[in-house]
């Protein structure tokens, strides 16, 4: 998404004037009007490593460089991927805790496991989702995109997540793992 030249200009000028300690990367308005690249570009330069500690998530750190983010990557002793890899509101954590309890390390899927659990179960997958195997899928999924794209409504809002993200992907993981699968058109 493009927006006017004044807007960037404003976004960099508020980036550049708001205290560092106030900066919330993971402000989503930020992301829907395109104005966040001022904020990660001072992050960048100032505080490449960034501390929010008041946010609708909860506090969180940013890591905004490359070799930091690398870093961060792949030292999965200090770094665990265990306990989530996104942004949740402090209240639906809350919310689940005081359903499931505090969450197990290393259950659920294994994207967010640590080594050495994450090891097998990535190379149970792997070879279901290597290029070969995707270049054959293509034909279909593109087909399964058409259908349903051709299936939203005009003129009206609708939502997107519901309508396709979730509808596509579905089809998409049924179709990679044999499982069987209605389509968008059934």
């Amino acid at each position: 998404m493009n927006i006017a030249v004044g807007t960037q200009e404003q976004a960099r000028q508020e980036a550049y004037a708001m205290p560092l300690d106030k900066i919330d990367p993971a402000s989503a308005i930020r992301f829907q009007n395109d104005t966040i690249w001022p904020y990660f570009e001072r992050l960048r330069k100032e505080a490449p490593v960034h501390y929010t500690a008041d946010s609708a998530y909860g506090p969180y750190w940013s890591v905004t460089k490359w070799h930091d983010i690398m870093a961060v990557d792949t030292n999965h002793e200090v770094f665990s991927s265990a306990d989530g890899i996104v942004l949740a509101t402090l209240e639906s954590i809350r919310e689940n805790e005081k359903i499931r309890g505090p969450r197990d390390r290393n259950a659920g899927g294994f994207i967010s496991m640590d080594p050495p659990h994450h090891g097998p179960k990535r190379k149970t997958v792997t070879p279901v989702v290597a290029p070969d195997n995707l270049a054959r899928m293509a034909p279909q999924v593109r087909e399964r995109a058409g259908i349903i794209l051709d299936s939203l409504p005009i003129g009206e809002e609708f939502d997107w997540v519901d309508k396709v993200s979730k509808e596509l992907t579905a089809m998409t993981l049924a179709t990679l793992f044999d499982f069987p699968s209605r389509t968008a058109a059934s």
